[in-house]
């Protein structure tokens, strides 16, 4: 029998990590204004690709510090995730890979995945992005998952990226709501 995430008045911090680049990020513009927690959007575009030539005596090089630094301060991770090629974008891959050097700051982390796609939308780069966050320890939430098929009629996004679609709001809504008692059962304050 599925159980329904219910709100609780816990206030938890969320780092939500959108995989994308581009301006105009679709869903991960959405996620910036919900109830019942802090949702702070963590640009990675400033990230250098990854090399760890660039950490000299220890060190990471400031951008990427500054990101790690996000991460710890947050209680739970959303990631949007575009599908490339089946898997997860570049730059996604750059920000975890970074994130993921010693020490590992994904570690013990609740996490949920948000995508937008073609067919499946964006559904293959999220069981990728699992396969990845068991080695990191990253805590996923398993239910309910979030596909958006967002070229199918009707519109899903105005022409600014802003998410329009009603039950895409919704279920957007039941997907945080369900990260928030998670993160709070993980940290033992439910």
């Amino acid at each position: 029998m599925a159980t329904t995430p219910v709100a609780v008045k816990q206030v938890i911090n969320v780092a939500a990590i959108c995989g994308s680049l581009r301006k105009a990020k679709q869903i991960c513009s959405e996620s910036k204004e919900l109830e019942a927690m802090t949702i702070e959007y963590i640009e990675i575009s400033p990230l250098p690709m990854i090399n760890t030539d660039l950490e000299v005596d220890g060190k990471y090089p400031a951008a990427v510090q500054a990101f790690r630094d996000k991460i710890i301060q947050a209680d739970a991770l959303l990631f949007a995730s575009p599908e490339y090629n089946y898997s997860i974008a570049t730059p996604l891959k750059n920000a975890i890979d970074w994130a993921s050097r010693s020490p590992n700051v994904w570690a013990d982390k609740p996490a949920a995945i948000v995508s937008a796609g073609g067919g499946f939308g964006g559904g293959r780069s999220q069981y990728h992005l699992r396969q990845i966050g068991v080695f990191l320890d990253l805590h996923f939430i398993n239910k309910p998952e979030f596909f958006l098929q967002a070229f199918q009629p009707p519109a899903k996004f105005d022409s600014e990226g802003n998410l329009i679609d009603e039950d895409a709001k919704v279920r957007l809504k039941q997907v945080l709501l369900a990260l928030q008692t998670f993160t709070l059962r993980l940290k033992g304050k439910c």
